[in-house]
């Protein structure tokens, strides 16, 4: 905030009296997902009902899972689960700091795929964000009707020299401590999203400060941010994989990640894919995406495309469409 508004103090009030009264808005009843039909050591898979195919949507590793399933009326699996298809929500659950050895591999290997393999058939896969990088190794290294990825990075390179170089300073003054606890905390990877943009983390708050406490945008607003500033921390060895391996290394757009002694490569997929980025995405910009054959471009934003105004008839329909006609080829 020093640094965004040092030559306006009258911005700075307006951030501050934002964050304030984001801080003292009320809050609804927690989101309670729905129970588990399947778990594999803390992770858990979640039933959201419907009848259909199965579709198994992997969120991300870093902030909660219920950004698919944020508020009534807001949730883009309960709305699946009426549309003929039966969406199930991968839940990672909170590490121990005894788990501080599971690195994003082990994610994939020891907790996603025994979940799939609980399943009765060859489910679609869905992933959000670094999710859907996950998503991708999952597919193949298990049969999957079909694959989704929104909003997900893979050439970890084009985010660019700069944003590299801060994400790489961040890790290396945050490193010893999260070494010590055996975790990186939630908000050593959120003072790293708010390095992509400084500005519009300083601007949303200006922007708050000026809506009425119960209209709809605040509402919104409020359930989105509590979203953005919770989570499970990672384990020690996810977010160094992450930060090393992934951003520092590329190694997913250089083609070098290997999972389960299989080469991860977009190429060797054998189901049928599809992409969905955003042109607006300061969270993983288009540029990083994977570059499948099948792709639809947006201009929603990272979260605008799960949870924004128009995310239902951008995003919502057309993914459902997708879904039901991949289920459906043979």
């Amino acid at each position: 905030m020093r640094s965004e508004t040092a030559a306006s103090p009258e911005r700075r009030a307006a951030a501050l009296a934002g964050l304030k009264a984001y801080q003292q808005a009320e809050r609804p009843p927690e989101r309670i997902l729905p129970p588990a039909i399947a778990t594999a050591g803390r992770a858990a898979l979640r039933d959201y009902g419907g009848s259909g195919p199965p579709v198994v949507f992997v969120p991300s590793l870093i902030n909660p899972p219920f950004i698919l399933d944020l508020a009534p009326g807001n949730s883009l699996l309960e709305w699946l689960a009426t549309q003929g298809l039966r969406p199930l929500l991968v839940d990672w659950g909170a590490p121990a700091p005894e788990d501080r050895g599971q690195g994003i591999d082990h994610h994939i290997a020891a907790l996603l795929l025994p979940l799939l393999d609980t399943l009765d058939e060859p489910p679609l896969l869905a992933g959000y964000c670094l999710g859907g990088t996950l998503a991708m190794a999952a597919a193949m290294l298990r049969p999957a009707r079909g694959l989704v990825t929104i909003a997900a990075p893979w050439r970890f390179r084009r985010y660019g020299d700069f944003a590299r170089a801060a994400i790489a300073a961040q890790w290396e003054a945050a490193q010893p401590s999260c070494a010590q606890l055996g975790l990186v905390p939630m908000e050593v990877l959120q003072a790293g999203f708010w390095q992509l943009d400084p500005a519009r983390t300083i601007a949303k708050f200006e922007r708050f400060a000026r809506l009425a406490p119960d209209s709809d945008q605040a509402r919104a607003f409020v359930a989105l941010e509590d979203w953005a500033n919770a989570g499970a921390p990672l384990t020690h060895a996810a977010g160094q994989e992450m930060f090393e391996r992934f951003f520092r290394a590329d190694r997913p757009g250089a083609g070098r990640w290997w999972v389960k002694g299989t080469r991860i490569l977009p190429a060797r997929l054998a189901c049928p894919a599809l992409e969905l980025l955003s042109t607006t995405d300061r969270i993983v910009p288009a540029a990083t995406a994977a570059g499948l054959a099948a792709r639809r471009s947006l201009a929603l934003g990272h979260v605008g495309m799960i949870v924004g105004s128009r995310a239902r008839a951008m995003v919502w329909e057309p993914l459902r469409d997708w879904l039901l006609a991949a289920a459906h080829t043979r």
